[in-house]
């Protein structure tokens, strides 16, 4: 492979990285206030806008850094609301999820204090976004599964980071049993979702290197019957083995 340090000049890839969010801030300016002011409309429409957006913004991230995704299926997604276990290793997955798995309604689980930042926390709560007091220790997780089940039952999804934070590639941290718990009190089946974003976009860099995200999304785990404890071992073995297949520690010198 030959040596990334030669083929890109980190400071120009930083003024990319910059001028990435010069585009993104432009169009936060025009679609946060649309977002807010959406609770009057179907919230399938909002989610057109969320969704056009993060076109947009992926648009701009291969145009200005040159970096693109690819998703690979693994199974036929099911029909209904499921909890989708998403890898958490860069922002990317953040906004990429409502474009990359398609016409999907999706929700958040999210820290309640995010929702009184202004135009930002007013748009999660126009897309009906999970909030939870983390502080709040059991009672955070069945507020979880309160308005996880409500969700559900519309056949909405809800994307849970198991990890809890961002978390740098090759590194593993115990998954959280809050996504498990609600799968198992729903009867839902879990969605696995693997990518190398992390690879791409490291934490806290304003280098996002060229090349190609790989997303995988997982076969659906069947819960029916299993604790939460199976489900998130279950889940946590997909994602970890296939993070071992896409994973390339060297691929770029951080």
């Amino acid at each position: 492979m030959t040596d990334p340090a030669r083929r890109y000049f980190k400071p120009l890839l930083r003024v990319r990285g910059l001028l990435f969010w010069v585009p993104v801030a432009l169009t936060v300016g025009v679609f946060g206030p649309v977002v807010c002011a959406s609770y009057v409309v179907p919230l399938e429409w909002r989610y057109r806008i969320v969704r056009f957006w993060t076109f947009l913004t992926l648009g701009s991230l291969r145009a200005v850094c040159g970096l693109r995704h690819r998703v690979e299926w693994h199974g036929e997604l099911p029909p209904g609301g499921k909890v989708i276990f998403c890898k958490h290793s860069s922002t990317w997955e953040t906004f990429a999820l409502n474009r990359v798995l398609g016409p999907m309604q999706l929700v958040w689980v999210v820290k309640r204090e995010l929702l009184r930042i202004p135009v930002f926390g007013w748009g999660l709560a126009a897309m009906n976004s999970i909030a939870i007091d983390r502080a709040s220790g059991r009672q955070a997780v069945q507020q979880m599964i309160d308005q996880g089940r409500q969700r559900l039952q519309r056949g909405i999804s809800v994307v849970v980071f198991p990890e809890g934070t961002r978390v740098r590639p090759g590194h593993k941290v115990r998954y959280k049993l809050g996504g498990a718990i609600l799968a198992e009190a729903t009867g839902v089946p879990v969605i696995p979702v693997a990518h190398n974003a992390g690879d791409f976009w490291p934490r806290h860099s304003l280098i996002k290197w060229p090349g190609e995200i790989e997303l995988h999304v997982g076969p659906a785990i069947d819960t029916s019957g299993k604790s939460a404890q199976q489900i998130n071992e279950e889940a946590q073995a997909w994602i970890e083995g296939r993070m071992a297949k896409i994973t390339c520690l060297d691929r770029f010198p951080y």
